[in-house]
Parts: C-alpha cells; sequence; structure tokens
C-alpha cells in the first residue's frame, strides 16, 4: 500500500469491533494493535506493563508502584494522567512507522490532525452483543450483561475525559455502523470499500 492510511476503530464491547480491526488490518496489509498498544507503551517508558493493564480505558485513579517513573529515583506513585501521556506518545510513533489500526484508547483523538486517518465507531443492539459475549460457552447470560454495563461505563468515561467528546456520538467519527445488520466479516467488508474510495483512491 502506497498511501498512509491509519484506521481508528472505537467499539462498544460484544459488538465485534476486535475482530473487525484485525480483519481490516489483514485485508490492508497493516499492523494491529488493540492490548499491543499497552506492552508498545510499557517499552516506551521502562514502566512495567501491570501499570498500563490497571489504568487501560479507566477513569483517573492513582496507581502505587515500586517501579521508579521514568528513571526519577524515589518516584513511588502513578496516575493516569502520566501514562495517558506516554501512551499518547507511543501511538503518535507507531502511526508514524507505518499504515496500522488502532483499537480504542481515544486513538481518533490523539491523532486526530493526521489527515491519513479514517475513524470508525462499532456497535450493535444489546441481544447481539449478549450473544457474541455468551459464544464461549463459559459466560452467563447475566455476566455478559455486567461486562457490558461495566466496559460502557469505563470507555465513555476514559474516552470523554481524556477527549472533550462524548464516546459513541456520529460527530466523533467518520462511520459508524451497527454490525447486527450483516455480522462482523461482511461489516469489514463493506467498511473496507468504503475506506478504499475515501482514502486510497
Amino acid at each position: 500500500m502506497e498511501k498512509r492510511l491509519i484506521l481508528n476503530v472505537g467499539r462498544e464491547l460484544g459488538s465485534g469491533g476486535h475482530e473487525l480491526g484485525e480483519i481490516l488490518a489483514r485485508m490492508f496489509g497493516m499492523k494491529f494493535y488493540d492490548k499491543e498498544l499497552i506492552h508498545e507503551a510499557a517499552k516506551d517508558s521502562g514502566i512495567c506493563p501491570e501499570c498500563f493493564e490497571k489504568a487501560d480505558e479507566k477513569p483517573q485513579k492513582v496507581w502505587y508502584s515500586r517501579f521508579p517513573f521514568l528513571g526519577e529515583p524515589g518516584f513511588t506513585g502513578l496516575n493516569n494522567d502520566a501514562l495517558f501521556e506516554i501512551h499518547y506518545r507511543t501511538v503518535q510513533r507507531l502511526a508514524k512507522e507505518s499504515n496500522c489500526v488502532f483499537v480504542g484508547r481515544c486513538t481518533d483523538y490523539i491523532l486526530r490532525e493526521d489527515p491519513a486517518c479514517f475513524n470508525i465507531f462499532v456497535h450493535a443492539p444489546l441481544d447481539f452483543r449478549l450473544d457474541r459475549l455468551q459464544q464461549d460457552g463459559k459466560t452467563t447470560l447475566e455476566e455478559a450483561r455486567q461486562m457490558i454495563e461495566r466496559a460502557d461505563k469505563t470507555r465513555s468515561s476514559y474516552y470523554n475525559f481524556y477527549t472533550n467528546k462524548t464516546w459513541g456520538k456520529a460527530s466523533s467519527y467518520h462511520l459508524c455502523i451497527d454490525t447486527s445488520l450483516l455480522g462482523v466479516r461482511e461489516t469489514a467488508e463493506w467498511v473496507a470499500g468504503l475506506v478504499r474510495k475515501a482514502r486510497l483512491d
């Protein structure tokens, strides 16, 4: 692929956003980052991945660690703002290095001035999301319902706080799409066609 392309995928839990992002990455031959961003940020900063995992897409909170922060002796506390700043720089670095797909974590906002970006929000009706989360055969209906409620609350709080925008609001994205209409794979194929026309033609 000659032209630069960055796909940022926001998603509701259970809507298939992660899977859709993986499919798009394969179709376009791009790198894929979801949880992988945690390890990239940890590698960039020298801070243990567990610190980033605890703060991942969660509202502000102070985390304490026995690890120094950015090499400063005696520092024992980390907060989400400090971790977000590291995450911010890591996303910008990765976007400069190669074409890639980012899932969640405010990447549409972090890369808001990059003309190569195409921002997507993936959503679906509650029943569709509940069914997907129970496909492993281990998650009960009530557990799935609680997971969705908790994820929607934390992701929206995190996104709204750091972007001053509204998580899932159409005006924050180039495309909002319901995966229940075509299924995740066919939705990804349809999105790929739109991305080609909008960014690559």
